[in-house]
């Protein structure tokens, strides 16, 4: 029997690459003959990096960059196994997690390190770039990035804005002469869950500011920006990014990549299955086994356990959803997607436990899966 483990993060407890080795030891404990191969997986938000550096035998390279609010920090991209794709992930340079609560400022923060990433890479030799562009601080439209490509954000005297959203007001004109022309000759895929368009009721900053900060004074003000911004793009590349699907994901960086990268935009999911050929290595499997922190209805859409039970579908490997948690009310619809679901929190296993002793009753779980199917 063969038996193909490739859970997502399971978020506050375990990595991926943990969640999956825990399962995989819940399976030998129960039959040590069964084989087991570890693909864990990630939805293209934070954690994408090693999971698919894992799977295809990949390494990662160190570079100094600039953190949202401009501090000097070390972060790292991927190289994939095939030694050609970089993998960037937007959240290591640009990320919300980078700072503490009382330091998130989306007037000033910028994605200027997701840009200096790929201009390393660039400077590297790479043309085929993955990029995940989940869990950002920003609302600077990409403005950031695009400086250090090369990129200028003039005001009317021809000086260099701020950083940040809140210097988009002044701006006058987008000065795109030394944008760096190795972009044009890649190729860029964007690992994207969301279809908010860039400014308005379900833009950028509406829907995705107040977690990173603006206040509901400031959502206006901040909208009005970008308003600001994707007009001043237009006059200069003809793209309308104002009620463009995905072009507010990421504070607008998704609006960014679609006026100035050849691009296609993708399901996170949907890129990671790609990149480690996870079609290919389940081909002869008897079951897959996913799961993530906590499994509901949110799951259905675009996740990575409904990404890999569509894998398995295709290909006739019953999928087992085994989670952290499983709300209730959504297993009915749940049920459909996967051959069985398992939660490692139940009657005799608190949510606090299963979050403080995670890789136990993880374990513990699986063992008990395994008995009822084999």
């Amino acid at each position: 029997m063969k038996i193909v483990v490739s859970p997502d993060s399971f978020k506050g407890s375990l990595t991926a690459m943990e969640a999956a080795r825990e399962i995989a030891a819940g399976i030998k404990e129960v039959n040590p003959m069964i084989e087991t191969v570890l693909l864990p997986v990630a939805d293209g938000g934070e954690g994408t990096l090693e999971p698919l550096i894992l799977a295809t035998n990949g390494h990662t390279v160190q570079v100094d960059v600039h953190d949202p609010i401009g501090r000097p920090i070390q972060v790292e991209y991927g190289v994939l196994g095939d030694g050609e794709t970089c993998v960037i992930e937007m959240a290591k340079a640009s990320g919300l997690t980078l700072l503490k609560d009382d330091e998130r400022n989306p007037l000033i923060a910028s994605t200027f390190g997701t840009g200096e990433l790929i201009l390393h890479a660039l400077d590297n030799g790479f043309k085929k770039f993955v990029v995940g562009i989940g869990g950002s601080a920003t609302n600077d439209g990409g403005t950031g990035m695009l400086r250090a490509l090369g990129m200028k954000f003039l005001d009317q005297f021809g000086d260099e804005l701020p950083e940040g959203a809140d210097a988009l007001a002044k701006l006058h004109k987008v000065d795109v002469t030394n944008f760096d022309k190795r972009v044009r000759e890649s190729q860029f895929i964007i690992a994207c869950d969301v279809d908010n368009p860039f400014i308005g009721p379900n833009g950028a900053t509406a829907i995705f500011g107040p977690q990173k900060g603006v206040t509901p004074e400031l959502v206006d003000v901040l909208d009005q920006n970008l308003l600001h911004l994707a007009n001043k793009i237009e006059e200069v590349t003809g793209i309308a990014l104002h009620q463009k699907p995905s072009a507010g994901a990421a504070g607008g960086l998704g609006g960014a990549f679609l006026a100035f990268f050849p691009v296609s935009l993708k399901p996170g999911i949907e890129v990671v299955i790609e990149a480690i050929n996870f079609k290919a290595q389940i081909v002869d499997a008897d079951f897959i086994i996913t799961g993530e922190g906590k499994s509901d209805i949110q799951t259905l859409s675009g996740k990575a356990p409904i990404g890999i039970a569509n894998v398995g579908k295709e290909m006739g490997v019953p999928v087992i959803l085994l989670s952290g948690f499983i709300e209730e009310e959504s297993r009915p619809q749940l049920a459909s997607y996967f051959y069985k679901l398992s939660s490692v929190v139940g009657d005799t296993v608190s949510k606090k436990e299963s979050i403080e002793q995670a890789d136990y009753y993880l374990r513990l779980r699986t063992k008990e899966v395994m008995q009822s199917i084999l």
